[in-house]
């Protein structure tokens, strides 16, 4: 029997799956959405909500490869963003649980994340698991508070500004900075 190769390598599976090859999508699928499972989850805080989106995500990610460009960022970057922007219009349409105010959220008075739901995990073996949240825990405090309220959250920039009453300038400033900050972290 012979054995599928991993595909490893984040440029070979884009080339694949831009040549729409399902078992690149397959592989895709098993290796990544637990990872988009548990930022889904922590956003709509349902599991069955998060479950129907997470079979949605994947339909956009697929219907939409074409509009992914290797030049602007990594493959799971833009379908973290995709599954987040849908988890985000799902709460606005009602169709998800109302979001815990951000004291039941996010603390912080202690270094505290969120973390990916650890039975949802990329299991280890992934050499594609980037850790996430060990790599946002590293941010200066206010990076990282904004961080998890907007791409974990789900708080557009305007509710994070008027959830932590700063100008909405210093959030977007605090958030480009943070992204500048963990796209250097993760070239390391």
């Amino acid at each position: 029997m012979k054995r599928r190769p991993l595909l490893t390598d984040e440029s070979v599976l884009v080339d694949q799956l831009m040549l729409r090859d399902e078992r690149a999508f397959q592989w895709l699928y098993e290796n990544y959405s637990a990872a988009l499972y548990g930022v889904l989850l922590k956003v709509v805080r349902e599991e069955e909500q998060a479950q129907d989106l997470l079979q949605e995500v994947f339909v956009k990610i697929w219907n939409n490869l074409g509009s992914y460009d290797r030049q602007k960022g990594r493959l799971f970057t833009w379908m973290l963003n995709i599954a987040r922007n849908a988890a985000i219009d799902s709460i606005r349409a009602g169709k998800a649980m109302s979001r815990p105010s951000s004291a039941q959220t996010l603390s912080t008075s202690d270094e505290s994340t969120f973390l990916v739901d650890r039975q949802h995990a990329i299991s280890p073996e992934n050499p594609d698991h980037i850790g996430l949240q060990d790599v946002v825990s590293r941010l200066r405090p206010e990076r990282r508070e904004l961080i998890n309220l907007v791409y974990f959250g789900g708080y557009t920039h305007e509710e994070a500004a008027e959830e932590l009453r700063l100008p909405l300038g210093t959030v977007k400033t605090r958030i480009r900075s943070a992204l500048q900050e963990l796209k250097a972290l993760f070239s390391r």
